[in-house]
């Protein structure tokens, strides 16, 4: 045994709110086994890198972050995606960290840091394709004991059901009146450009039962919006033998007490039913909120992406929306410079940008990633070319999101709040903005603050008028409405 003191960990979250929460349930993992969680890396014997492996840019960020804590002078692990995607290739690139382990690691993390700290190295395991690992039929899915990261219950002997229901297997390692709620992993669709399934695996959603029970542990634990997430949400029950399982999960979510919002996100267009757009835009407690990652707007592009759809195919979807709430918020992703893409092909992505009025755009230049099937694909484009579309599309995108928040003036919008400042000038998100990605809404006090009668208080929610923007951000003044 080492000295107990140096039992300190440290957990650092890269890439996405789905890692956020596999850090959250590595660190109830961590604490069941004697650990002791201290926020700053200067103070940890171990520093736990949850890293990303998206895109170039996220890998080289995590390699950095890795080699920063290295010099901290800690013991250094590499954890999640890229972690999972490089295996012993990503230990013999860099000596620096002392370990690197896969999500089958994550039930005995404990042992895992505990062999770190005494300097015992395990080899690094060979990279595989984790769909391999579940049956090709999702309804034989649920059989299977591959752990699944974020899916944080705790792991019985077989045949023994907790007393009590599902125990919540997740420690919260940020405050705030907002907290991600995984509602399944991995993917089962094949985009051209997308390496993710192959390190996430297939699809597996988590029981309704377990996301309810995690849900109310947020609601006592300060949380009021649940943002649920997972690499492609409109799958979610077709595992279970129910397509509609969203559908009835939902209101079951909003009536969760003191949950004032849950917000979805990854929604597939091409998966988006009729059905569950009526949900979303009709029940009481959930934001009419829809992250539709179109990722083009051309028949041709998208058929290479191995994706469905065209611009007039997305502009009816939007149409459908927005005659149930015309004040829906949509954002979307989109991929510029993919192999083929023609000038006739940007012009029908810039056209289909401008109809669509999107609340929040994300624009990406393309990238071979290695292991995809689009990285084979003829018909690339130079770099410079990729970045000149990047600039262009980018730039109009900011002008459409820009005029998209000023057709909100004049309008009501509900904000969750969740900064004061001193001087009672508060912070929050409306119903059409996610956390991190889409914008806020400053509201200043106006005759009614918040509900308490006296300055809008972290956590709840206050109906505003907007009266100006910024960009994608919005200034609206706490409205007369604003009874309990």
């Amino acid at each position: 045994m080492g000295m107990p003191t140096s039992r300190t960990v440290s957990l650092v979250t890269l890439g996405c709110a789905r890692n956020e929460v596999d850090s959250e349930e590595l660190a109830a993992r961590l604490e069941s086994s004697g650990w002791t969680l201290v926020g700053d890396s200067d103070e940890a014997g171990v520093v736990v890198v949850n890293t990303c492996g998206f895109i170039d840019a996220a890998k080289k960020d995590s390699i950095d972050t890795l080699i920063e804590a290295h010099d901290s002078g800690a013991k250094v692990v590499a954890a999640g995606c890229m972690a999972e995607r490089y295996g012993n290739e990503l230990a013999e690139a860099l000596p620096e960290a002392d370990a690197v382990i896969s999500f089958d690691d994550y039930t005995s993390i404990g042992e895992r840091l505990d062999d770190v700290l005494a300097g015992r190295r395990r080899e690094a395991h060979m990279p595989r394709d984790r769909r391999t690992l579940l049956p090709l039929t999702p309804v034989e899915r649920a059989a299977t004991h591959t752990h699944i990261p974020g899916h944080g219950v705790v792991d019985l002997p077989e045949g023994l059901a907790p007393p009590t229901g599902p125990r919540v297997l997740r420690r919260r390692l940020g405050g705030g009146p907002v907290a991600p709620l995984k509602l399944a992993s991995g993917c089962d669709r094949r985009c051209t450009f997308c390496a993710i399934p192959a390190f996430r695996g297939s699809y597996v959603s988590r029981p309704p039962a377990e996301v309810l029970e995690e849900a109310r542990w947020l609601a006592g634990h300060d949380v009021r919006e649940l943002v649920l997430v997972s690499e492609n949400s409109t799958s979610y029950g077709k595992d279970l033998g129910n397509l509609r399982a969203l559908e009835t999960l939902l209101p079951d979510l909003a009536a969760v007490g003191k949950i004032s919002r849950v917000r979805v996100s990854y929604l597939q267009p091409a998966e988006l039913r009729p059905g569950l757009v009526a949900t979303l835009c009709s029940t009481p407690g959930v934001a009419p909120y829809f992250d539709l990652s179109f990722q083009h707007a051309s028949g041709p592009v998208l058929r290479r992406m191995r994706r469905f759809g065209d611009a007039e195919r997305f502009l009816g979807l939007l149409e459908q929306i927005r005659a149930q709430v015309p004040e829906a918020g949509v954002r979307s992703n989109f991929i510029v410079g993919f192999p083929g893409e023609t000038e006739e092909d940007l012009s029908e992505l810039t056209g289909f940008l401008s109809a669509a009025r999107l609340d929040a755009i994300g624009i990406f230049g393309y990238s071979d990633e290695e292991g995809t099937e689009a990285a084979t694909l003829e018909g690339k484009l130079d770099h410079d070319e990729v970045a000149a579309r990047l600039a262009e599309v980018s730039a109009l995108a900011e002008e459409f999101t820009a005029q998209r928040a000023e057709e909100r003036i004049g309008s009501l919008v509900e904000v969750l709040i969740e900064e004061v400042s001193a001087e009672g000038e508060a912070e929050g998100r409306a119903a059409h903005q996610a956390p991190e990605v889409d914008g806020i809404v400053t509201v200043l006090s106006g005759e009614v603050s918040g509900q308490s009668g006296g300055k809008p208080v972290v956590g709840e929610i206050v109906r505003a008028r907007v009266t100006a923007s910024a960009g994608v951000d919005l200034i609206a003044e706490a409205a007369r409405e604003n009874a309990p």
